[in-house]
């Protein structure tokens, strides 16, 4: 009996390239099956997206904001730059008393001498005040040396400028000649005792015992610069600078304590604080006749501002005011001063072994002072008492605490004090923002892989993607071989069985 089979087509080529009989509604079927779950994965994402974005994103821009409070810098308030100079400085700045205590033996009977000697306690002082600045917090000062040049001078040389006064006095009181009170007092008087004194006032009022540490010579007789030491620690101090940089007409303030600036109308407290007038360079490269280096300024200046510090726009000292220009007609002209360079100054401050260096009540005061400057009361005043604390004696810092206590109540934020509460608030959301984006990416993801995973349950098609030839496991009805010899069981190898069968199945027709 003859057995009536549908005739297959032959095998044709689908669209990924595979031989199979012909695209069949199975192939749809996938097709729809694998856009589905993409589509609902997509649409998850974008609902975690649209929550945990803008979460993320407000996060973010508060660990910025907070960053870009913290370094806020401190506003610097309306200031001028000599007014800043001048506060740094001058509690740095110091006079200087150096003198001599001559005593005297007078030989011959003479009560109206003695009488005028009885006064003078059979002694005559002789010296000077000029001013000098401390470059160390242990208390070493640069000056001029003829500041302090009684303390080097020799006991001849002092007894004579002392005798000279001594006739100076005696000539004025019996109103005589200069020369016949010095014939006479030169047979009868003799110097018994001599005792040198430098004593160094700071800006806030004590009187130190000063010791000359280097010393270079007066003016005319070689460099006129010298160190003097104090004892004391946390000492305010000032910058030794470069005057190789200096040029002409740059700008410089000298500070000291001009005679001319003291009064009987002042109070005694005006006498501890210094004057600082400001002026140009006018010249860098004169010299005196045994030739030391000056530098000639404009600044105005007098007697008791030898030694004072000259300063420049970076607050450091450039050289030491050492003398003044020739008197006209017997009167001083301001504007022809001179100072010693400060390199030459160097010289006897690496002689002495001294390091300039700034000290802690510098950098406290300064940085209360910049508080201050821009408003920030309340963050000056713990700057300002911690200066009070290290060194009590400070010149301004009683001043600047009251005047803080008193604006306390206006004082501005300053937002680097919570920085450590920034700092906690940025670390906090720095996390939350790392836990929302792998809430959203993470799990999308999960998902992705999950819908790859499902066309496996179904028959394996070639999606168009170039690869292998899906392989087709053997199933208990149909045990197939590598019938095609490529080395793996796959479609052609069920191609090859089903044309086989069919072969057969045509031979066993064709035979009934």
């Amino acid at each position: 009996m003859k057995l009536w089979r549908p005739s297959l087509p032959p095998p044709q080529q689908n669209f990924a390239g595979t031989n199979s009989r012909y695209p069949t509604t199975e192939y749809i079927a996938i097709v729809g099956f694998l856009k589905i779950p993409n589509i609902e994965v997509n649409h998850a994402l974008k609902k975690r997206a649209l929550f945990s974005i803008p979460i993320s994103l407000l996060l973010i821009a508060g660990i910025v904001a907070s960053f870009i409070l913290i370094n806020i810098k401190p506003s610097k308030g309306d200031v001028s730059q000599a007014q800043r100079l001048n506060e740094y400085t001058k509690p740095a700045v110091v006079r200087i008393i150096d003198y001599a205590l001559v005593g005297w033996q007078f030989n011959d009977y003479n009560p109206e001498v003695e009488a005028v000697l009885e006064q003078l306690k059979y002694q005559t002082l002789i010296g000077g005040s000029g001013s000098g600045a401390i470059i160390s917090a242990d208390g070493y000062i640069v000056t001029n040396a003829h500041v302090v040049e009684y303390g080097k001078m020799a006991d001849q040389e002092v007894a004579d400028a002392a005798f000279q006064q001594l006739v100076t006095i005696m000539a004025d009181h019996f109103q005589v000649d200069y020369n016949t009170a010095y014939n006479y007092l030169v047979a009868y008087t003799l110097y018994t005792e001599i005792k040198r004194v430098t004593k160094v006032i700071l800006p806030g009022g004590d009187v130190l015992d000063g010791e000359i540490k280097s010393y270079g010579a007066p003016i005319n007789q070689g460099k006129d610069a010298s160190v003097v030491k104090i004892e004391g620690k946390n000492l305010p101090t000032i910058p030794l600078g470069d005057s190789s940089d200096v040029q002409n007409q740059d700008n410089i303030w000298v500070s000291g304590y001009p005679a001319a600036a003291d009064s009987d109308l002042l109070s005694p407290n005006s006498s501890l604080v210094s004057t600082m007038n400001a002026g140009q360079i006018s010249a860098t490269d004169k010299k005196t006749d045994q030739g030391s280096p000056v530098i000639q300024i404009n600044a105005a200046a007098t007697h008791g501002n030898s030694g004072g510090p000259v300063i420049n726009e970076k607050g450091q000292i450039i050289g030491l005011l050492t003398f003044r220009g020739d008197t006209v007609n017997g009167q001083e002209v301001q504007g022809f001063n001179f100072a010693v360079p400060v390199n030459t100054v160097k010289e006897f401050v690496n002689q002495a072994g001294v390091r300039n260096t700034k000290s802690e009540t510098n950098r406290l005061y300064k940085e209360g002072l910049e508080l201050y400057w821009g408003g920030y009361y309340k963050h000056a005043l713990d700057k300002f008492e911690a200066v009070q604390r290290i060194y009590p004696n400070h010149s301004e810092i009683k001043e600047y605490i009251s005047n803080s206590e008193e604006k306390m109540s206006k004082s501005k934020m300053l937002w680097s004090d919570y920085a450590t509460f920034f700092y906690i608030g940025d670390g906090v959301a720095g996390l939350l923002v790392l836990i929302l984006l792998v809430f959203t990416f993470a799990s999308g993801s999960k998902n992705k892989a999950a819908a790859a995973v499902l066309p496996a349950a179904g028959p394996g098609v070639n999606m168009g993607v170039q690869g292998p030839t899906p392989t087709v496991p053997p199933t208990p009805e149909m045990n197939l071989n590598d019938l095609n010899k490529d080395g793996k069981v796959d479609i052609q190898d069920l191609l090859i069985a089903l044309q086989e069968q069919q072969k057969k199945q045509n031979k066993d027709g064709n035979s009934e």
